[in-house]
């Protein structure tokens, strides 16, 4: 195991909060966070959202972060030091191996995607949609899809450029990127909102966003609305824990997630006051699904003055937020493999780099050669690899480590070590309220919504 003089730290807190931010900043914002907008009726989803995000994720990531800064290593050697301070059963050590499974798994398929607006920056930098009806940007989905070597090249690229990234360690590597990444991608996606605004049907789409038809909930939308806070902010994937033990001791804790948890739901809010007035002012369907970004922005752009470059930024935007998020689940891998004696961090990079680019072989097939084999059939569930691989971690894997996560720091860590790293001196009523939320509020809810989304 490495020892503490050898694990970095953040060169300072802004950068740490500029990393924190692109780990939970990626595609469940700018992709995925639209179109469950549109599935869901608007405005009402919003504001759950909001709400969940702020009162159930806000403290599941102060208690992330404080883990990993108390740990100062990956997060399962973390767990193993607060377990042993708190005198508590090595099982919570499990948090931080499914940390490492869920991660890895999910950067096998997310780095498909990923590679995806990649490709769609350069086909729109080319005019690839220009002037296309709603079946030419349908077929260039499907085209891309269809052909497994343009999909493996495309998850092969984005793979390379996580890994080269990460080898670089903390401060040549993680730092650099998001010190460009980050303002880059705020500065395009102000740039998009501004377009949009003149160029789309603006006024519609901050009705839809804000306006809120408290009709519309059920339980499914307010379910949905949870999943989404907690996919969005990256908890219970130990990203956050991971680069918590990054974090110097002077930081205060409970700041940078405040300024985390904000600068992340800016972003998603950002994101559909920029597609929406587009998709209203063709008349399109807001609750397009997961299409609305690869066939139903490509075909507004495409008909729209200014689309070569603004639709080209658009997925550049898309590739920024997507390589951010990467880098920060591969460091869950990385730092556990760099933890290792006579493992460097180049050599860790590489290994898990190779490994997920495999695994994601799988995912890469599932969109075509493979489309049509779905290998849990004799047990009775049906789904290619990708559909299984999203499912297990998305409905099972990372609510199940928030809910053991939010048990570990509301029940098992003492109270005096949660007082020290959060540095207050007594029970203020912001910590009470924090300890009420990880011990009943989050858990309640994550285990409600794993409970629908499994049963």
């Amino acid at each position: 195991m490495q020892s503490n003089e050898k694990h970095e730290n953040w060169s300072s807190r802004w950068l740490f909060v500029m990393a924190a931010v692109g780990s939970s900043v990626g595609l469940a914002n700018i992709w995925r966070f639209p179109y469950t907008t549109g599935e869901n009726g608007g405005g009402a989803f919003v504001f759950i959202y909001i709400a969940a995000v702020f009162f159930l994720a806000l403290p599941l990531v102060i208690g992330e972060f404080m883990l990993g800064r108390r740990g100062q290593d990956c997060p399962p050697e973390a767990l193993k030091k607060v377990i042993k301070e708190a005198n508590a059963s090595p099982f919570w050590v499990i948090i931080g191996y499914m940390g490492i499974f869920t991660a890895s798994l999910i950067l096998s398929y997310y780095s498909m995607i990923g590679g995806e607006t990649i490709y769609y920056a350069f086909a729109n930098l080319f005019g690839n949609f220009s002037q296309i009806n709603t079946e030419e940007a349908a077929a260039i989905s499907s085209g891309f899809n269809g052909s497994w070597f343009t999909v493996l090249i495309a998850h092969t690229m984005f793979m390379g450029i996580t890994v080269t990234i990460s080898a670089r360690g903390i401060s040549g590597g993680l730092e650099t990127a998001v010190k460009y990444m980050m303002p880059m991608l705020f500065i395009i996606l102000i740039g998009m909102v501004v377009y949009a605004a003149f160029a789309g049907e603006f006024a519609t789409a901050v009705a839809y966003l804000f306006t809120p038809d408290f009709s519309r909930i059920t339980p499914s939308v307010v379910i949905e609305a949870f999943g989404q806070a907690f996919f969005s902010v990256s908890v219970g994937a130990t990203t956050l824990m991971a680069y918590g033990s990054y974090l110097s001791k002077n930081d205060s804790i409970t700041d940078s997630a405040a300024m985390v948890v904000t600068a992340d739901t800016l972003v998603a809010i950002l994101a559909g006051l920029a597609i929406f007035p587009i998709v209203f002012a063709f008349g399109l369907d807001a609750g397009g699904g997961p299409a609305l970004v690869f066939e139903t922005v490509p075909l507004a752009f495409g008909n729209m003055p200014g689309g070569i470059i603004f639709g080209t930024l658009f997925f550049v935007l898309l590739a920024f937020a997507a390589i951010t998020s990467s880098i920060s689940m591969l460091e869950v891998p990385v730092a556990w493999l760099a933890s290792k004696d006579n493992w460097s961090r180049k050599k860790s990079a590489i290994v898990s780099g190779v490994i997920i680019w495999l695994i994601g072989f799988l995912s890469v097939l599932s969109l075509n050669e493979l489309q049509n084999f779905h290998p849990l059939t004799m047990v009775g569930i049906e789904g290619t690899f990708f559909d299984l691989f999203d499912y297990l971690t998305s409905n099972i894997m990372l609510p199940v480590t928030g809910l053991l996560t939010a048990l570990f720091v509301g029940w098992v860590v003492p109270k005096a070590i949660s007082m020290e790293e959060l540095k207050i001196l007594r029970e203020h009523h912001w910590f009470r309220g924090w300890m009420i939320m990880m011990r009943y509020g989050v858990t309640a809810v994550l285990f409600i919504v794993f409970y629908n989304l499994v049963f």
